[in-house]
């Protein structure tokens, strides 16, 4: 196709389509020629049929049609063309000879758009075309914003009003119509409307309405109704006044929509920022809200007010032997029968003024879910303390009974801790948090049992955590030290080794290790505490070499946690390595308890550390209710007999016994054995007697810093002062472990 061709297409469809109807060839020709000369693209009929028979396919944008011709005239074929789908408002421009008013009229009765005389004034047929085609246009583009709109209106089922004062009843339109469930053919009511809602609302609309229009005002309510089908709805209703010239109210103009939907979800989505969702108990935002409101009851009407926390007891046991649907099975459970202890109410109060003649804060109470495994519940109003006991012993009493969980019998026990407003704080946190305190107390005290908030519980936990807190920077500030105790051979009253004990230097003072080790290892921080201990020993290790020819080993305690760690054997080697010291420089301590507690994820690290050159010791022997037979298995070296079998050595007969047993076994099985905690002759002279030859304790030496063992060395060797057995120079026990200083 050429340019030319393509230019004449386009302008052909920009120009607007003309289907001229005319039996006479003559005007029909005339009347075509001067219409395209005019920019209109013209198509010609010779008569009404096959006028009709084009309309399909053609689709004009108007239609100009002779009034008289044979067969189908101009007002037939008009007359069929709007019975055609589609063309029911196509403009039709009807021309005649005749100018009589009956013709002029049964054009428009048969749906002429106009008419037009017929002559030869062909610019005022194109311009009375043109003002036909936007007409059209103009029309067509309202029509179809009209069903743009209905559209939405349906899609947001919302519809229009209006109501004139003085004339009658609200008028609605049709989408208006469709929110109430009615059709175009029904007719609606205020009165109607009002007999839709529930009768316990009907007198506060009226009321709304008497004010808004009374007042002129704007008017936005939600109102709920009941249709004609029995389906319950929420409208949202919106007008605005409409006032003439003097500022009198004629009227208004409003929409109704219905929200039904919307209000559902917004109610779920309330529910579920206050709600838990497995318990469907208040979560912690509504409690906080409750307990805030109760608060303030509480101060103006002089009462007290309970807060109750509720921790459920070894709950980690259930979910971890018969999984988490058997858990949240018996959270359910728990959550029913903290129910049944105290008035739980569901109610989510609007506002915080008491009713006149009413208690309302009263419906604040509620049993909330806090976490996992903890709950809370509210009682906004206690006479005192042991009102809030009695419901705490109340749970006990329903939480002991038996549950069905994943079709188990299990049975499940609480600790719960109690505080109460006002003795014990003053806002929610306060409260909160001091149940807390109470509750962690009740734990601690064996569980299942009930604990009332004391105030020095609180100061001893603000100095654990600012313990916790100048722990962690411990190790970045060097605070951390090395005390070291001598291990003593009675025989020779020499140095055949030490033990390195753990101290924390802070503020001047020395942190006692009762306070810190066990916060170490609740936490973690032992682990990295340990490498650093293993370290700092090595690296005194050879600095004694150098200085006075040190041969031993010192011994440092490890952690069964620190077993844990893959890496563990990598890491020390790479400390000896680093420092240049041989393994054997270093003993490595670890208790019976903390052995057992995961045998099996410790003995290949232990055999890897005894491949290296590093002797294992079994601290605290004979305390870890364990089987013996792991002593033949494990790459072990020495047994350190627990202070508590020391201390009644030469009292009772029966520590003796288990000393003596002790030593031989270790004798039987080729382990040097030594005693800890000697304090007095007696106990040496026991322990010498019973096999065992080389002590630790305070009646040596007490756990000093590096330096001072080294001045404690010189005067303890010049000046021969050390206990030491008198006939151990002129006998010895050829059976004993042989227990040397030098490698």
């Amino acid at each position: 196709m050429s340019l030319d061709a393509v230019t004449a297409a386009q302008k052909n469809d920009e120009q607007p389509k003309v289907l001229l109807v005319d039996d006479d060839e003559v005007n029909l020709l005339l009347t075509s020629i001067a219409l395209r000369e005019r920019g209109f693209a013209i198509t010609e009929a010779s008569s009404g049929e096959q006028a009709l028979q084009l309309m399909a396919d053609l689709l004009p944008d108007v239609v100009v049609l002779d009034a008289v011709m044979p067969g189908l005239d101009g007002f037939a074929t008009c007359q069929e063309l709007r019975h055609l789908p589609g063309f029911e408002s196509l403009p039709v421009l009807m021309l005649t000879g005749l100018d009589d008013e009956a013709s002029i009229t049964r054009a428009y009765e048969v749906g002429a758009t106009d008419f037009f005389v017929k002559c030869t004034q062909w610019s005022l047929l194109a311009g009375r075309l043109r003002y036909l085609l936007r007409a059209s246009r103009t029309r067509y583009e309202l029509e179809r914003s009209k069903a743009k709109l209905a559209r939405a209106q349906d899609l947001a089922r919302m519809g229009s009003f209006d109501w004139r004062k003085g004339v009658g009843d609200i008028a609605f339109s049709l989408e208006g119509l469709r929110v109430f469930g009615m059709g175009a053919n029904d007719r609606l009511g205020l009165r109607q409307i009002v007999r839709m809602m529930p009768a316990e609302e009907r007198q506060a609309f009226q009321r709304v309405l008497r004010e808004v229009i009374h007042h002129g005002t704007v008017l936005c309510n939600d109102v709920q109704v009941a249709l004609a089908d029995g389906r319950q709805r929420i409208l949202h209703v919106e007008a605005e006044p409409e006032f003439n010239e003097q500022a009198n109210l004629i009227g208004y103009t409003g929409i109704v929509q219905d929200v039904t939907d919307r209000r559902v979800a917004e109610d779920k989505i309330k529910h579920l920022a206050n709600f838990d969702t497995l318990t469907g108990l208040p979560n912690r935002r509504q409690l906080f809200w409750r307990s805030e409101r109760a608060i303030e009851h509480a101060k103006r009407l002089n009462h007290c007010v309970a807060m109750l926390q509720v921790g459920l007891d070894r709950f980690k046991i259930i979910n971890e032997n018969l999984g988490h649907h058997a858990g949240d099975e018996l959270l359910i459970e728990v959550s029913r029968r903290l129910r049944t202890c105290v008035r739980h109410s569901e109610q989510v109060m609007e506002g915080s003024m008491d009713i006149p003649g009413q208690r309302t804060h009263r419906t604040l109470e509620a049993v909330g879910r806090l976490g996992a495994d903890e709950f809370v519940v509210l009682l906004p109003e206690v006479t005192n303390d042991q009102e809030a006991m009695e419901t705490a012993r109340r749970i006990l009493d329903a939480l002991r009974e038996p549950m069905i969980a994943a079709g188990q019998e299990c049975f499940i026990t609480a600790s719960v801790g109690v505080a109460v407003f006002p003795a014990h704080g003053l806002n929610v946190a306060d409260l909160l948090r001091n149940a807390d305190v109470a509750m962690d107390l009740a734990k601690s005290q064996g569980r299942n049992t009930a604990q009332l908030y004391d105030p020095l519980l609180a100061s001893k936990g603000r100095v654990r955590l600012d313990l916790d807190t100048a722990l962690h920077k411990a190790l970045e500030r060097k605070e951390l030290v090395l005390y070291y105790q001598p291990k003593i051979d009675v025989r020779t009253s020499r140095m055949v080794g030490a033990e390195a004990l753990m101290r924390w230097q802070r503020g001047g003072q020395l942190v006692p290790p009762g306070d810190f080790i066990p916060l170490a290892e609740a936490t973690g921080l032992i682990n990295e505490m340990s490498l650093w201990a293993i370290e700092e020993a090595a690296r005194q290790s050879k600095e004694w070499e150098k200085k006075f020819g040190f041969d031993a080993s010192i011994a440092v305690n490890l952690p069964s946690r620190l077993f844990e760690q893959g890496d563990l054997v990598e890491k020390i080697e790479s400390i000896l390595s680093r420092l240049g010291v041989e393994p054997r420089a270093i003993e490595l301590e670890i208790t019976e308890t903390g052995l057992m507690k995961d045998l099996q994820g410790v003995v290949p690290s232990l055999h890897r550390l005894n491949q290296l050159g590093t002797e294992i010791s079994i601290d605290d022997f004979g305390t870890g209710y364990s089987s013996l037979s792991y002593l033949t298995t494990l790459p072990i070296s020495e047994l350190k007999i627990d202070r508590s079998f020391v201390q009644d050595l030469g009292d009772t007969p029966q520590s003796g016994a288990v000393v003596s047993a002790i030593i031989a076994l270790a004798r039987a099985l080729g382990l040097r054995v030594i005693a800890e905690g000697v304090e007095n002759v007696t106990q040496m002279e026991v322990l010498y007697n019973l096999g065992c030859h080389i002590c630790q304790g305070f009646l040596f030496a007490r756990p000093m810093p590096a330096a001072q063992v080294e001045q404690w060395l010189i005067e303890t060797q010049s000046g021969q002062t050390l206990p030491r057995i008198a006939s151990a120079a002129l006998v010895s026990d050829p059976t004993a472990p042989r227990i040397s200083g030098s490698r």
